[in-house]
């Protein structure tokens, strides 16, 4: 295969490695398996124009005709056969136009939506054409990262995480590939290399300035990746992460994204104390306002819940009013003003629910209404500023308790009920609901059982229980924090058939004159549950006297308050009821203060976590030190090897015919081999060292040689000579020189080099060895070489069978 070929092959795939960082937005791989499609046909629609010799117009027009043929069919309007027609690029048009409402309404990573991926294969595909033809017609592989960039640029502009750092690293990967695969194909098609003095030089063998390059650019992409993530910030930065274990924004980050809060509500876990960081102020006119939210997760797994991606409608278009449609009950209508520091960095707005209305936000943001969330994929709540409207519903327990069951046919029931089967959980709510007939009383059984009188107490560390399940190690240690209460919670509510989820937000905070004081230790997560006809109704079933701001209602009291208080019972709702009178001992300051932290609430165990991500840490570490290592441990192996010199155990003689006989003896064989083992170890220790070798020396010139350039003392100079002269005597004399310490030697030899050599070269000597980096390098050669001469081999069977030798001669 000619060079231009092969590049273009290149081209091809380092585009696919240049849009690695796209599996960032989606969530499947789908838009990959089409890319490969698209590009491969690119790729081979550019090798066939090529193989007949067509003008480099001709080259560009087949691929742009093979990249609309394959878009056809991957996403044909179903009134075509296999070629484009008018209704086909009416058809493309509505993908773009649906492409664009699919970014202003999903988040990141989007589903498999038909007009995305169409502008993803699209683009992708224009970019191969266009690196195929930077690269292989105008040979400019530098200008071909400009469209490549392009590519990365995307997930930057639009994914409100930092873009993971493996797919960048394909990325640069892929356009090194291509740089060296053009330099490659220059040297070839201008000869063979020479060195200074005239050597001829195969294509192949490495070469000093060829090693410098491959140096700079690994490191280049080494620095770029290690140098973002090692410089702390407030926000992110891996020894930030490391180090201040969550402080610095407080909310804990399940993957360690700064500020941003990952919703996962955990069953199992370990949390720390970190340092009081400001998040929130806010200013209300509600008397005793509840729960500051943002966001609620969803989806049950063994481990807990997890959030879905909210999906909504631009907030510009107005927000619904939950009363419409309610059962019944009393609203009151508040207004919040809330001013949200630098610490706080995410795409989730803190709002009370049933908002309705919202004020100082720019375009960006969208409201999910089953989720009941204002997100944003491109805009975060840093220092952000915003006025909003809601409604605060007031239920009591006997009209909660005229809520219907749901139909099972119902979306809500079918998304928010489903649950891993656990015979556990199943025995206990069984137990808990029997003889409640409505669906509040069977929710508020379970609710109460999370009392102190039942054995629940809230701790930070939790240990599980060997062969049981997450919840069930829960349920029977009875000790945890806010999210594993909230996620038993909703977890029994789905097992008894009543819709639940859990919400995550803060607690009312500490108070400062009209403004509400909310930091990392105000963060929390509760349950919510579906009644029908009143819509999502709030439980907190963490134990209140150890979350600083707790509230409780008429409808879901402070289960672990002696006797329950008439300030609760005469207020009657769900956080309008005064949460002094409701929470018991929140605010005793005779506790000590084990609030709940931001990743408590919010993000799973953030210590566990951080462990976690600790733990990859090291283990990448250790993985690099020990690849790091592996040329030191093959020198060690080389070392002992050599000093281990096997020989035949029998005698073996051999008379010549002469003046005398030459008995050859085990002795003998052994102290030859010896000998060698001895001065090639030797030679290896003067490379290691940076001493020079001349193949034409004889060993005693230099062993002489050595003692000179190296200024070795007394000891390991006569042990360089004895080196010397025992593979003199073992090459070219009848008897070798036995009995000789040749390892004690190579020791004082090894010591002396140490001793007049610089730090530097000491480390080298040990740690990366030049003596195995040379032998690996050509090793390698020799294997390129073959791996050549074999593929010239292949390359003479296809000519001969190429179709090209039926075309007429065409001259060049």
């Amino acid at each position: 295969m000619s060079g231009r070929r092969r590049l273009g092959l290149v081209a091809a795939g380092a585009t696919l490695l240049a849009a690695a960082p796209i599996s960032s937005i989606f969530d499947s791989y789908t838009w990959l398996m089409q890319c490969l499609l698209t590009v491969g046909l690119i790729a081979g629609a550019a090798v066939g124009a090529r193989t007949l010799r067509f003008p480099a117009w001709a080259q560009a027009l087949s691929m742009i005709v093979v990249l609309l043929f394959t878009l056809t069919w991957l996403f044909g309007s179903g009134e075509e056969f296999l070629i484009p027609t008018p209704s086909t690029f009416s058809h493309f048009a509505e993908l773009f136009t649906q492409a664009g409402q699919d970014t202003r309404s999903y988040g990141v990573p989007v589903p498999d939506r038909d007009g995305l991926l169409f502008v993803t294969v699209l683009g992708i595909g224009s970019v191969a054409i266009a690196v195929d033809l930077l690269t292989v017609v105008a040979r400019k592989p530098a200008l071909a990262g400009l469209p490549m960039l392009a590519i990365y640029s995307v997930p930057v502009a639009v994914y409100v995480n930092s873009v993971p750092v493996l797919p960048f690293i394909v990325g640069a990967a892929g356009f090194l590939w291509l740089l060296v695969s053009d330099n490659i194909d220059r040297v070839r098609r201008f000869g063979r290399r020479f060195t200074g003095d005239g050597r001829d030089v195969d294509v192949w063998e490495p070469s000093p300035l060829a090693s410098a390059g491959r140096r700079l650019g690994a490191v280049g992409v080494v620095a770029a990746v290690l140098l973002p993530l090692l410089v702390p910030t407030i926000s992110g930065g891996l020894l930030s992460q490391l180090t201040q274990n969550g402080a610095g924004v407080g909310v804990g980050t399940g993957n360690g994204s700064g500020g941003r809060i990952n919703l996962f509500a955990s069953l199992s876990g370990q949390l720390s104390q970190t340092e009081v960081v400001e998040l929130v102020r806010l200013k209300t006119d509600e008397s005793t306002p509840y729960y500051l939210r943002f966001g609620v997760a969803d989806q049950l797994t063994d481990n807990g819940f997890g959030s879905t991606t909210p999906t909504g409608e631009n907030i510009a278009q107005g927000l619904p009013d939950p009363r419409t449609g309610t059962a019944g009950g009393s609203f009151a209508e508040h207004r919040a003003e809330v001013q949200v520091s630098d610490k706080l960095q995410q795409g989730m707005l803190p709002v009370y629910q049933n908002t309705v209305g919202l004020d100082g936000l720019q375009n960006g943001w969208y409201f999910d209404d089953n989720q009941q969330v204002v997100y944003s994929n491109r805009r975060s709540t840093k220092e952000l500023t915003y006025n909003f409207e809601y409604v605060r519903a007031r239920y009591t327990p006997a009209l909660l308790r005229q809520a219907e069951e749901l139909n099972p046919d119902d979306p809500i029931v079918r998304r928010n009920t489903s649950h891993p089967d656990d015979a556990a959980v199943a025995a206990l709510v069984k137990q808990l609901t029997a003889g409640k007939q409505t669906e509040y009383d069977k929710v508020r059984a379970l609710y109460e059982h999370f009392s102190t009188r039942n054995g629940f107490t809230y701790r930070l560390s939790t240990q599980p229980i060997a062969n049981s399940s997450e919840i069930a190690s829960f349920l029977e240690t009875k000790v945890g924090y806010c999210q594993q209460y909230a996620a038993a919670l909703a977890w029994m509510a789905r097992e008894a058939g009543i819709p639940a989820r859990v919400a995550f937000g803060f607690t009312r905070g500490e108070k400062d004159g009209d403004t509400y004081v909310i930091t990392n230790r105000n963060a929390h997560a509760w349950t919510e549950v579906y009644l029908k006809g009143f819509g999502w109704i709030p439980f907190d079933a963490t134990p209140a006297a150890n979350v600083p701001g707790a509230a409780r209602s008429d409808f879901a009291p402070d289960v672990d308050l002696p006797v329950p208080s008439s300030t609760a019972s005469e207020s009657a709702a769900v956080p309008d009821a005064d949460p002094s009178a409701a929470a018991g001992g929140v605010e005793r300051p005779d506790r000590p203060d084990f609030s709940d932290q931001s990743a408590s609430g919010s993000s799973g165990s953030n210590a566990g976590v951080l462990s976690s991500t600790a733990l990859v840490v090291i283990g990448l570490a250790a993985l690099l030190l020990a690849l790091l290592l592996v040329p030191a441990l093959r020198r060690v192996l080389t070392r002992r090897h050599r000093h281990a010199v096997t020989v035949p155990r029998q005698p073996k003689v051999t008379s010549l015919e002469g003046p005398a006989d030459i008995v050859v003896t085990a002795e003998t064989v052994k102290a030859r081999a010896d000998a060698h083992a001895a001065w090639d170890e030797l030679m290896d220790t003067m490379v290691d060292f940076r001493i020079p070798i001349d193949p034409t020396e004889t060993p005693r010139v230099t062993a002489q040689r050595l003692v000179t350039d190296a200024v070795l003392l007394e000891e390991p100079a006569a042990a360089a000579t004895l080196l010397g002269t025992a593979e003199e005597r073992a090459r070219y004399a009848r008897k070798p020189l036995e009995g000789g310490e040749l390892t004690v030697a190579l020791n004082r030899v090894r010591k002396g080099l140490a001793r007049s050599a610089n730090r530097r070269t000491r480390i080298v000597a040990v740690l990366m060895p030049p003596s195995v980096l040379m032998r690996w390098r050509l090793g390698l050669a020799e294997a390129s070489a073959r791996l050549v001469t074999a593929s010239g081999r292949v390359r003479d069977v296809l000519a001969k069978a190429s179709p090209r030798r039926l075309l007429p001669h065409r001259g060049r």
